[in-house]
């Protein structure tokens, strides 16, 4: 549930630059989505604010859980839009038979209820992103294409309140933890690490470490191996873990 004037306000995707629409090229196919809300006006609404990008195609639409499953059945869409708080079945079951369909599309939560129930639900049934309903309309397209591109995204809210959740009751022994297995990764990795922590995307990180978008994702799956973890908000949290700044990290490269 939610509404029109709540998806135009602006709580910008973290650390997603207001400039950049989309992380596709203009003769790469269309990112196809599937946009699912029990409210007519907040379909409508979110149909308005992807109509002008080109690069995103809105193929079809479902009020319920059920339904979402039968659209993506019938038009196979790289993404879709998931509310959670719905009738039927809801988004969060939604999500689950969709990441383990035949098919799997990317699915991101899209909800007005910022909880921590909601978000780790959302997140342990499968969904490569949780978002709110005023996030603006550039940074949801934004959005859209950095999910599409293979990169999970939470809202900054969303983010900062599930590392602190994971965090908060760490005793010194993850703590050590977390340091003695930051301390696999080179300087430069520590250094992406950080910034993974922060927020920044791997564009930012990109242009930030003067390295190109292709050379941040080397780097990514390394250290998710190094780490053995599989996103970036279990980075974020080990990195939170160990209580490491940005001063730390420029430290080592030094």
């Amino acid at each position: 549930m939610g509404s029109v004037s709540a998806l135009a306000e602006s709580e910008p995707v973290e650390s997603v630059p207001s400039g950049r629409v989309s992380t596709m090229t203009e003769t790469a196919a269309p990112i196809r989505v599937i946009v699912v809300d029990d409210d007519p006006m907040v379909v409508t609404g979110i149909k308005g604010i992807l109509a002008p990008h080109p690069n995103i195609e809105t193929v079809a639409s479902a009020s319920s859980g059920e339904e979402a499953l039968d659209q993506v059945a019938l038009h196979f869409p790289d993404l879709v839009l998931m509310d959670i708080r719905m009738p039927g079945i809801g988004g969060i079951e939604a999500i689950a038979r969709l990441v383990n369909s035949v098919r799997p599309p990317k699915v991101v939560a899209l909800t007005s209820f910022d909880t921590d129930d909601y978000l780790l639900r959302a997140l342990q049934a499968g969904a490569a992103g949780f978002l709110l309903k005023d996030i603006g309309p550039v940074d949801l397209a934004e959005a859209i294409g950095r999910v599409h591109s293979g990169e999970p995204i939470l809202s900054p809210r969303s983010l900062k309140r599930l590392i602190s959740k994971t965090t908060s009751s760490q005793d010194q022994r993850q703590q050590r933890e977390a340091e003695e297995l930051l301390a696999e990764l080179t300087e430069r990795e520590l250094q992406i690490a950080i910034r993974v922590a922060q927020g920044l995307s791997n564009q930012e990180i990109a242009d930030a470490m003067f390295m190109s978008q292709a050379t941040v994702k080397t780097h990514l799956n390394r250290i998710n191996v190094k780490l053995d973890t599989n996103n970036r908000v279990h980075i974020a949290v080990l990195v939170e873990r160990a209580r490491i700044s940005q001063t730390d990290g420029m430290r080592a490269a030094e």
